[in-house]
């Protein structure tokens, strides 16, 4: 018995080391992704760095980490007095490590604090990865190794907090949809990008040339990260499918997914196969997102369930997609 405990102990203890190492990993290719292809260009991919991203330019003293953190620390705050514990501690270190593995890196691959504050392409690295004339490229490398980061923090069962909370927020006190408050949160970042960075409002000189095209370029680097995640988590899947067994009916399970998650589930009658027990189902369909918020969630209220996640590559009805009008069915 103490062999088969120390061999689980084992096991637990290098799967928490596993997911600490994606964490970290994670989030170092998420500040590289700043510090080297979207800083420098001045693109505003949304969330709290693109925010940092216009303040440097309206105050160039401040790093871009400097800023992001700012924002990121009252929101993972604001996080866990509304939400409790559906934010660790995981999330905690990764809105940490980001801003901090940011600002050490901006601070070694620039040459003087000059550079630095005026986050220089042709000075990054001695000019080795200046793609001033490439900025699809930069926009695209940019958006794709953030995706990627993003997706290996969410691997490690984390977050890095900032939009996500504020949409959170919004869907709690508002019932606004998650992603339809992402969306919000990150227009209003690139239409603040536009305004300051694109036109100059509030910076010293006024905005640059053709500065506004750069909220185009932010855009395609949203896009392509949003669309690398998806592989990075789960092959670009987007809704998941749950089937929940339990050997008892839980109603704190129920109260958390209709009131905590805003979502409805069917009971499926059901019996094991080979203890012939009368079991109950639950068919749920959360978002990507919310898949790791409903496994901490059963594993809290009832660790001998058995959970099933599988692709919901199209799901309609209310809280999804409408269903397709006649003609395009039979188009189809």
């Amino acid at each position: 018995m103490s062999f088969k405990k120390s061999v689980i102990e084992s096991v637990t203890s290098l799967a928490w080391w596993r997911d600490m190492a994606l964490i970290f990993i994670g989030c170092f290719m998420v500040s590289a992704s700043f510090v080297f292809f979207i800083n420098p260009y001045n693109f505003v991919p949304g969330g709290v760095y693109g925010m940092g991203i216009v303040l440097h330019n309206i105050f160039p003293s401040v790093q871009v980490g400097t800023f992001g953190s700012m924002f990121d620390v009252p929101l993972l705050i604001t996080g866990l007095l509304i939400f409790g514990r559906q934010f660790g501690g995981r999330t905690f270190l990764a809105s940490c490590l980001i801003p901090g593995i940011m600002n050490i890196l901006s601070a070694l691959v620039y040459p003087t604090k000059e550079a630095l504050q005026a986050l220089d392409p042709s000075q990054l690295l001695g000019g080795a990865v200046d793609l001033s004339d490439h900025l699809m490229l930069a926009c695209i490398l940019g958006g794709s190794v953030l995706g990627l980061g993003l997706g290996i923090v969410v691997r490690g069962d984390a977050t890095t907090g900032g939009t996500d909370i504020v949409a959170m927020i919004l869907n709690r006190f508002l019932k606004i949809k998650f992603s339809r408050g992402v969306l919000l949160v990150d227009s209003i970042v690139v239409l603040a990008g536009l305004i300051v960075i694109g036109f100059g409002v509030g910076v010293e000189g006024g905005g640059e040339s053709g500065g506004w095209l750069l909220s185009l370029y932010s855009l395609i680097c949203i896009f392509v990260a949003s669309r690398v995640i998806d592989y990075a988590i789960d092959g670009a899947s987007y809704d998941k499918l749950l089937f929940i067994i339990s050997n008892q009916h839980s109603e704190e399970l129920r109260e958390y997914i209709i009131k905590d998650m805003d979502r409805s589930a069917t009971y499926i009658k059901a019996s094991g196969m080979y203890s012939r027990d009368d079991k109950e189902m639950i068919f749920l369909v959360v978002s990507r997102r919310e898949v790791a918020q409903m496994q901490r969630k059963i594993k809290e209220i009832d660790p001998t369930a058995f959970l099933v996640v599988t692709d919901a590559y199209d799901t309609y009805g209310e809280g999804f997609k409408p269903f397709p009008e006649k003609e395009s069915m039979l188009s189809d």
